[in-house]
């Protein structure tokens, strides 16, 4: 009997593998941007923000040089960091008040990042084509965060509440 290959479930168990016996939220961070820029199709730009001083800062992160600040409420990735939700935005160029650290993004995904109940950041998914996410990558990023999120000693961090 053949069973069917998940590239979502063998991306989980990659990114477990990862995370295993590592509480450092930098070093898993970056092994999870790179993970995920090299594993998921069609993107330009894989990273995470992090709350640090009241505003989101850039962290480990695949792809072009990116913006190093980003106010909570601000952009795709302050607005998901501000709701404490999941935020796919189809066209980044029709988004109110949308940050544009790379022209070549045409569509992008943000999700929380959240442990002990605090929100510690945003993962951030950038594509070059329009309407490149779905309710399945959101499903998929959100138990990657969790993920993640459980995975890390946050006072490591310098995270904000840490």
């Amino acid at each position: 009997m053949t069973t069917a290959f998940d590239p979502d479930a063998d991306l989980l168990r990659q990114a477990d593998g990862l995370f295993a016996g590592e509480r450092d939220p930098w070093a898993n961070a970056a092994n999870a941007a790179a993970l995920l820029f090299e594993r998921l199709p069609d993107l330009n730009w894989a990273g995470f923000y992090f709350l640090r001083g009241g505003e989101l800062v850039v962290g480990p992160f695949q792809g072009r040089v990116a913006c190093v600040r980003i106010a909570p409420g601000a952009g795709a990735c302050g607005t998901a960091a501000a709701r404490r939700a999941t935020l796919v935005v189809p066209d980044v160029h029709a988004f109110p008040g949308h940050i544009a650290c790379d022209p070549a993004s045409n569509s992008e995904i943000v999700v929380p990042i959240e442990a002990d109940g605090r929100l510690v950041g945003v993962l951030d998914l950038d594509s070059p084509s329009f309407s490149r996410f779905g309710g399945q990558d959101a499903a998929l990023l959100e138990e990657f965060a969790r993920r993640l999120a459980a995975a890390c000693d946050w006072r490591l961090a310098g995270i904000d509440g840490f």
